[in-house]
């Protein structure tokens, strides 16, 4: 058997997901996902701004989330940003953006994602 390196060892038992697909549905659900999420921020124009809880953040102000795109940053934090919900997702839960996107589809009842 050819060794494949370009597949995860666990690729054949975890399948697939439409990060796509995933990404769209989630954006839809945006303003409910971020009030679970990031329950002390609120909605600034086409931003969601709040505290960053993966640090010591002490007043709302430097993370935000654009609702249209799905985009969002740490602008206290150089790293921590990324261009939409799976990336924040996995940001926040600090797991890759795989297991996020899985779990994002499980929790918006999306068919066909991770087998």
């Amino acid at each position: 058997m050819a060794h494949q390196s370009h597949l995860r060892p666990d690729s054949a038992r975890i399948g697939t997901i439409d990060f796509p697909t995933v990404n769209r549905a989630a954006l839809a659900a945006l303003p409910a996902l971020l009030g679970r999420w990031l329950p002390d921020g609120k909605k600034q124009g086409h931003e969601w701004v709040s505290r960053n809880p993966k640090r010591g953040d002490r007043k709302p102000g430097s993370f935000s989330v654009n609702l249209n795109t799905g985009r969002w940053a740490d602008f206290a934090e150089a790293d921590a940003r990324g261009g939409d919900v799976i990336s924040l997702a996995a940001y926040l839960a600090s797991v890759t953006q795989y297991e996020a996107a899985c779990e994002l589809a499980k929790m918006l009842g999306l068919k066909g994602g991770a087998e």
